[in-house]
C-alpha cells in the first residue's frame, strides 16, 4: 500500500507541475496588448492631412490615407480569427459607436479602401499595415472581416491583444 500511495503522489506532483506551467503560459498571454487603427483612403492633398503607406510586405501597394484613423482599438467590442475558404481572416466586431462610424464611412465611401494598421506582440514589437480592404458595400452589422498580411499566429496575437485591451478597459471602468 505504501508503494501505491507514493505512485499516487508522483502522479499528483506531475499534475501540479503541469498546472503551474500552464498557468504561467496563460499569464504571459494576458499581458499582450494590441492596437488597431483604421484609416480611410483619400486623395493626396497639398496640406499635411494625408500620407502614403505600404500595404503588404511581399509586394507593397502604396495607399494614400488620411493621417487620422476613423476607428481605433477603443471602438472594438471583440476580435477573433475565423476560418474562411482558403485560409483565415481577422474578424473585428465594433461597439455601438464603432458600428455607427463603420456604417457611416462605408456608406459614404464606396470604391475606396480602408487601411488597417496594428501594433501587436508582448511588447508591441510588431507594427504593420495589415490590409487595405475595398469598401464594396455598406457595413451595418459592425463586423469588419479581412485577410491580414500576417501569419495565423500573428493574427491570433492581434486578436488576443485587442481582447486583452478590452478586458483591461472593462476592469478599469468597474473602479
Amino acid at each position: 500500500m505504501i508503494i501505491r500511495a507514493a505512485r499516487f503522489n508522483i502522479y499528483l506532483s506531475f499534475l501540479a507541475a503541469g498546472l503551474l506551467v500552464t498557468g504561467c503560459h496563460t499569464a504571459k498571454h494576458e499581458k499582450q496588448l494590441a492596437t488597431l487603427r483604421i484609416h480611410l483612403e483619400v486623395t493626396a492633398t497639398p496640406m499635411d492631412f494625408s500620407t502614403e503607406v505600404p500595404v503588404y510586405r511581399k509586394k507593397p501597394v502604396m495607399v494614400t490615407v488620411d493621417k487620422e484613423p476613423f476607428l481605433t482599438e477603443g471602438d472594438v467590442a471583440a476580435a477573433k480569427v475565423v476560418d474562411i475558404r482558403g485560409g483565415f481572416a481577422l474578424q473585428i466586431e465594433f461597439d455601438h459607436s464603432g458600428t455607427m462610424l463603420l456604417e457611416e464611412y462605408t456608406t459614404a465611401n464606396p470604391g475606396r479602401h480602408m487601411a488597417v494598421f496594428s501594433l501587436f506582440g508582448k511588447k508591441k514589437e510588431e507594427s504593420r499595415w495589415l490590409a487595405a480592404p475595398l469598401i464594396a458595400k455598406r457595413i451595418s452589422d459592425g463586423k469588419l472581416i479581412f485577410t491580414p498580411d500576417a501569419t495565423r499566429e500573428e493574427a491570433e496575437r492581434i486578436a488576443l491583444g485587442l481582447n486583452n485591451r478590452l478586458e483591461k478597459k472593462r476592469k478599469e471602468d468597474k473602479w
